[in-house]
């Protein structure tokens, strides 16, 4: 009978293990970064889709 008790432990052990690693290891890798506004705009602006006055116009304009 205690043979048998401890095996329930041992195994329910090793679950709670795996379930804690788990997620110590997902948790917040799931879902990527979205760039915000003022990242996007940089972006723009050093692939020289927009000019130094329109970037500085729109930053302004987000950062108000």
């Amino acid at each position: 009978m205690f043979g048998g008790l401890m095996m329930l432990v041992f195994w329910g052990l090793v679950i709670f293990l795996i379930v804690v690693a788990v997620r110590r290891f997902t948790n917040g890798n799931s879902a990527p970064k979205q760039p915000d506004a003022l990242d996007i705009l940089r972006d723009r602006f050093a692939k020289g889709e927009i000019d130094e006055e329109e970037f500085q116009k729109r930053k302004s304009t987000l950062e108000s």
